[in-house]
């Protein structure tokens, strides 16, 4: 699995709140979190990003 291919959204939803969306083109994987106003949107992206990965790192193992 290419984990540099993770495709990474930013999604405004109708009253301010923002969702952050991971998803693996390959595999169809998809994680979403809706976006902490007080915290650094990059901190953010980085803790689900490492989350992700893991998840597809688990789901490697699982499919060997």
């Amino acid at each position: 699995m290419d984990r540099d291919k993770i495709q990474i959204d930013l999604i405004k939803l109708p009253y301010g709140e923002r969702l952050l969306r991971l998803t693996e083109p390959r595999s169809g994987l998809t994680l979403e979190k809706e976006l902490d106003a007080d915290q650094p949107v990059a901190r953010q992206k980085e803790r689900l990003l490492g989350m992700f990965r893991a998840a597809l790192a688990r789901a490697d193992l699982h499919a060997a």
